[in-house]
């Protein structure tokens, strides 16, 4: 009784080794550059919504620059290229990368 234990647990502990496979940088869905393509695109974000920044009207005293160009088109403009290009950076795959 005690070799059928003994049996089992090995066929067990053998089964679950098998079941582990190490997974090679190749196979990774996102390699480096996807990485550094990531973090230009959320600082262009970021810069996009720095140039939104600014102070605002108040019920005392109203301040046009609210509608200024670059609080109104520059700003959007740069953060709205800047998550268009986070999904590219998240989809792109190098040329020579054929692991699909």
């Amino acid at each position: 009784m005690a070799s059928k234990k003994n049996n089992k647990a090995t066929m067990t502990k053998g089964v679950k080794e098998s079941r582990v496979e190490i997974e090679k940088p190749s196979e990774f869905p996102l390699m480096k550059l996807n990485f550094k393509l990531m973090g230009i695109a959320a600082l262009t974000i970021i810069v996009g919504f720095l140039l939104m920044l600014g102070p605002g009207a108040t019920e005392e005293a109203f301040n046009p620059d609210i509608f200024s160009t670059r609080r109104v088109v520059v700003g959007p403009t740069i953060a709205f290229l800047g998550f268009l290009f986070m999904g590219f950076a998240i989809i792109y795959r190098p040329k020579g990368d054929k692991s699909l």
